[in-house]
């Protein structure tokens, strides 16, 4: 998991050529149990760093997702619409939730490596 970056908030961040690919985490989705329902932003939305993106409810609970760093999205997982499910199954992948085109692609430079990210988890248990 090395071409990953995280935020403290359990969201994941890949870099995709001009676009960036943004989730929830292998831990988040663990701690929310199985998901039911997922709302996503709407292609074209602006969002700064820290921003809510959507929702991921799970039967255990609701809880909202953020954007890890400022952009544009331009495209959103509409297979996890349909089946929540794959951010159970596959966070990391088929589970992605968000493509954001980067307004200020130096921010990525703050996110967590998957090293620091292990540690936070640690550090909450």
């Amino acid at each position: 998991m090395n071409d990953l970056k995280f935020t403290t908030t359990h969201e994941w961040l890949r870099e995709d050529e001009e676009e960036v690919i943004v989730g929830i985490t292998d831990h988040a989705q663990e701690l929310l149990g199985d998901m039911v329902f997922v709302e996503l932003p709407e292609i074209g939305d602006e969002v700064s760093a820290g921003q809510e993106l959507g929702v991921v409810e799970s039967v255990k609970a609701a809880s909202d997702f953020y954007a890890p760093i400022s952009g544009v999205v331009t495209a959103v997982n509409e297979a996890v619409g349909k089946n929540p499910a794959l951010v159970n199954h596959d966070p990391y992948h088929e589970g992605w939730l968000v493509k954001l085109k980067p307004t200020h692609p130096d921010e990525i430079k703050g996110l967590l490596s998957d090293e620091q990210y292990q540690n936070e988890i640690a550090e909450e248990n």
